[in-house]
């Protein structure tokens, strides 16, 4: 196999170096007969911590249409996804090596009735611990659970399970080997959650200051699915008619994003990127999501790190490009820390060493 050369300033530390990839994996020594590959800062392959591939508005979609998401997904620079749930089986992907290399969580877990229509693994109270078990064998390492959605008697966001529930939920992951994360929008699921060891929130906006010291301090991170916080305004408009209370709910949640979001940061939680893409629309947009942070006030720096070398160690993937690591990186003309705009021009994309451009 033909030895390729790329050059450039490698990120995270910006040390200018000639990269090398051969069979797939990245060496700093040049092979005889090595060809350029393509030159300017050199990122290691993104993150996209909360996706959704072969998953569609009405639940599980085909193997083209699943496909078609994870090239959009690869295409972008993501790399590595953290499927946050799917009701189809996706596990040929991982055969693949031309699609992205994907963790699965295997189905969300809801409550009866309480969330999307042929999504989740619907199960009432004395159901969730088996079938959090049930999802923790699916999946790979990661189990998705509901945490709260509109309930329709009371008019408004309400946790999905008792607080014991979720926690006995939670002691069965891990006793599985599984770690944990969970659909939040509101505050009163959360409480419950994070006492109980959780590892993960997605979403978040009903943080609040005690909750997210709490998390800080045991290590439970942060996916904010910042820019899909946007439809939250569609969403109460679309409930005010006839779930006031609901409505009034998502507009404070959606005010106070940024207060929420920021403190979670100065706190000391670990934040990921992550676009919650579950239809062909929302694939291959881990560039606006990072965009999005970054406007919301996060330093450059730490959402691309969030996109990208920090997340990939925090599920457990090389996080930087060091000799022998697999060749999963991105190529950007200009340096995406002073535009991160760049993110969505990448000049090369490679994944395990073939360059798609």
């Amino acid at each position: 196999m033909t030895a390729l050369r790329f050059s450039g300033p490698v990120l995270p530390d910006g040390e200018v170096r000639d990269l090398y990839v051969l069979d797939g994996r990245i060496t700093y020594e040049r092979p005889s007969g090595a060809e350029t590959g393509a030159s300017g800062w050199i990122v290691p392959g993104l993150v996209d911590a909360h996706c959704h591939v072969g998953l569609g508005p009405d639940g599980a979609v085909d193997q083209e249409t699943a496909e078609a998401q994870a090239i959009a997904d690869r295409d972008a620079g993501a790399l590595l996804l953290r499927d946050a749930g799917s009701a189809a089986d996706t596990r040929w992907v991982q055969s693949r090596d031309d699609l992205p290399r994907l963790i699965r969580a295997g189905r969300h877990i809801g409550r009866t009735k309480r969330y999307m229509r042929n999504y989740a693994d619907e199960v009432e109270p004395e159901g969730l611990a088996e079938a959090v078990e049930r999802q923790a064998r699916a999946g790979d390492g990661w189990v998705k659970l509901v945490g709260d959605w509109i309930d329709r008697a009371e008019g408004d966001l309400k946790p999905s399970f008792p607080a014991e529930s979720f926690a006995e939920a939670i002691k069965v992951a891990h006793d599985n080997d599984a770690r944990v994360t969970a659909h939040c929008f509101g505050h009163e699921v959360l409480p419950g959650l994070i006492e109980a060891g959780i590892d993960c929130i997605e979403h978040g906006t009903g943080l609040s200051p005690d909750l997210v010291e709490a998390m800080a301090e045991q290590g439970t991170a942060l996916v904010p699915t910042v820019a899909q916080l946007e439809i939250f305004p569609d969403l109460a408009a679309a409930a005010a008619p006839k779930f006031p209370t609901y409505a009034a709910t998502m507009e404070d949640l959606y005010a106070r994003r940024r207060e929420t979001i920021m403190s979670a940061y100065e706190a000391g939680v670990a934040l990921y990127a992550g676009s919650d893409g579950a239809g062909d629309q929302l694939h291959g947009v881990l560039p606006t999501e990072v965009l999005a942070m970054h406007r919301l006030g996060l330093p450059a720096d730490v959402v691309l790190g969030a996109a990208s070398w920090r997340a990939r160690e925090w599920l457990g993937h090389n996080p930087g490009l060091a000799e022998g690591d697999p060749a999963d990186f991105v190529v950007y003309d200009t340096n995406p820390l002073e535009d991160l705009t760049v993110l969505a021009r990448p000049a090369a994309v490679v994944l395990r060493g073939t360059v798609y451009s």
